[in-house]
């Protein structure tokens, strides 16, 4: 099945190579239906410019372009994988952009503002090692409204879960609190270990995160450090985790019980503990 009239993306990886690195943390997704139902999952893509990591052979890329994204810019640290890349880019004139480069050492805003305009839409099937550190980056951008209008990303289930926690639950802590605070998120679908190569030893998910228009003003690094003290003894009680910030003195200043522990905080809470610190 073929919805480019581009080879098969198994074809595409053995001429050209392709295994998959566990250093760079790649799992290639093959399944067609699953590609097109993450790019159908980030709304209209006809006038946007979509931000890609991680492409590796381009099973996504393709998606991303055959379900009409005006311009790709695929970011790939994997030399090997920009050959195939380079064929996906000739099959689609002037629509798909490929950065050379580290996700990790990328400016995105300076990026997306080199776009071809329209909204700016992050959609990835993540390398899982560098995941949750770029989300947090992408939340915690010191312009707000941020450069992207939304982001669609693939994550180990474990962590999508954190992502859409809320208070009171197990997984929620710092990235439930960051998420909640400036975005809208939802899970939106999981996606079986079997739909990649190699597959990986779990369920992964894909995340759908809108940006909040007015998030609760807080000053985000302080909120960093808070978050980071409460969650960093999350067993223990607030006026024993925050210590380093103020400890007991603090909590009854922003009207916290002390003896309360970080997971039964909401994000108001914390914004509220934030600008106490």
């Amino acid at each position: 099945m073929s919805i480019d009239g581009l080879p098969p993306l198994r074809e595409v990886i053995e001429r050209h190579g392709l295994q998959a690195k566990k250093a760079l943390g790649q799992n290639f997704l093959f399944d067609l239906n699953l590609t097109g139902k993450i790019a159908r999952t980030a709304g209209d893509l006809s006038d946007a410019t979509v931000i890609e990591v991680g492409p590796g052979p381009g099973g996504l890329t393709r998606a991303l372009l055959a379900n009409g994204a005006r311009h790709v810019i695929a970011i790939e640290r994997d030399e090997r994988c920009l050959a195939a890349l380079a064929e996906v880019s000739d099959h689609y004139p002037g629509r798909l952009e490929i950065v050379s480069g580290d996700a990790l050492k990328t400016d995105f805003a300076a990026l997306a503002s080199g776009g071809a305009g329209g909204p700016v839409k992050i959609i990835a099937n993540l390398p899982y090692n560098i995941g949750t550190e770029l989300l947090v980056r992408w939340l915690t951008v010191s312009e707000w409204p941020p450069f992207y209008a939304s982001m669609t990303l693939m994550f180990q289930r474990e962590v999508a879960q954190r992502i859409v926690a809320t208070p009171g639950s197990d997984a929620y802590g710092r990235l439930g609190v960051l998420a909640g605070w400036r975005t809208q998120a939802r899970i939106a679908f999981d996606v079986p270990p079997q739909a990649f190569t190699p597959p990986p030893k779990v369920t992964s998910s894909v995340v759908h995160l809108e940006p909040r228009a007015t998030p609760l003003p807080t000053d985000v690094k302080k909120l960093g450090r808070v978050t980071e003290a409460a969650f960093g003894q999350r067993r223990k009680m607030l006026r024993q985790s925050v210590k380093s910030l103020g400890g007991e003195a603090l909590l009854e200043r922003a009207g916290i019980d002390p003896t309360r522990r970080a997971e039964t905080l909401s994000v108001e809470e914390f914004v509220r503990l934030t600008n106490t610190v």
